[in-house]
This record gives structure tokens, C-alpha cells and sequence, in this order.
């Protein structure tokens, strides 16, 4: 455990810095495009997510980071990308935990308000919890997602984000 926080401490620490010095997936007043964006961030884009593109409502892109030990994806949302409601099960252990390091974008419990996400931010989201993250409206957003180890560990995949709950955020 302590590996993963010293390496989540790091990323953070480089991935703020970086990400600071540029918008949050903005130029004046027009979208970037994403080969402008990529610029901004410190980690690869990816290709597009395409083996999970059922789960998610616009596009993203998918970039392993490590996949030995502790497992790390770059995943990048185009604005008003988010994936589906869903949750990390486990019989003990497991969860994820979310990393902001480029752009604007949200994290959001069943049941709870929205919480913005921008370059720094960390969520650690327990196992068993209902939620979704994504790009904000008018931005993209890209986050390391750590998988975090367990026991009998799976992704349940529900319903998407619907257009009114999305339309509520700011």
C-alpha cells in the first residue's frame, strides 16, 4: 500500500505542475482540438477506447500506464464524454482510485452532488460504490485510474448518465 501511495504522491506531484501551466481543454474561446490537448498533458492520450466503448457516452481514449503491480490506464474524456454508472465489486480490498492530471471534469456518487475534478485532485473510491467521472461540458479531462488489488474482483457496468442528470453540472 505504501507503493501505491508514494506513486500516486509522484504523479500527482508532476501532473499538477505540468497541467497547471496550461487551460483546462479550452484555447480563447474554442474547443482544442485533441492533438492541442494532448500537448497539455504529460501522460499519452491512448487510442481509442473502443473495447469499452459500449459503457461510455462520447469518446475516450485509453493509455496503459503500468500494467505490472500496481495497474494504471490514462483514460481521456473528449468534452461531455462520461462513462456508464457502475461499480468496482469486491469481496475485500478493491475500489479505484482517480487521479485529475489534464483538463475539467466531474466525479459523482449515487445519491451525492458532483464533485469537479482538475490537475491534482484524488479520489478514492471504496469498492461497492455506486458512481461515474467524466469530461466536463465544455472541456476534456484526463485521470490515472489505479485499480486497486482484492479479492473476487469485478466491474459491474449499469445505465448510462442520463442527458438530465449530466445537465445539471456547471
Amino acid at each position: 500500500m505504501k507503493n501505491i501511495l508514494l506513486l500516486a504522491l509522484t504523479i500527482l506531484l508532476i501532473s499538477s505542475n505540468f497541467s497547471m501551466a496550461f487551460s483546462f481543454g479550452r484555447s480563447g474561446n474554442k474547443m482544442q482540438t485533441l492533438a492541442d490537448y494532448q500537448k497539455t498533458i504529460m501522460f499519452p492520450v491512448g487510442n481509442t477506447n473502443d473495447a469499452y466503448s459500449k459503457y461510455f457516452t462520447g469518446q475516450s481514449y485509453l493509455a496503459p500506464i503500468s500494467t505490472e503491480q500496481v495497474r494504471m490506464y490514462n483514460v481521456t474524456f473528449e468534452p461531455k464524454c462520461r462513462n456508464n454508472w457502475h461499480i468496482h465489486k469486491a469481496k475485500t480490498g478493491g475500489g479505484q482510485i482517480l487521479i485529475a492530471v489534464g483538463g475539467r471534469g466531474y466525479y459523482q456518487e449515487w445519491g451525492k452532488e458532483p464533485i469537479e475534478l482538475k490537475p491534482g485532485d484524488v479520489i478514492n473510491i471504496p469498492a461497492n460504490v455506486k458512481h461515474w467521472h467524466g469530461a466536463a461540458p465544455d472541456s476534456w479531462f484526463s485521470h490515472i485510474a489505479v485499480e486497486v488489488d482484492g479479492v473476487e474482483v469485478s466491474n459491474e457496468w449499469l445505465e448510462p448518465v442520463t442527458e438530465d442528470q449530466y445537465s445539471k453540472l456547471k
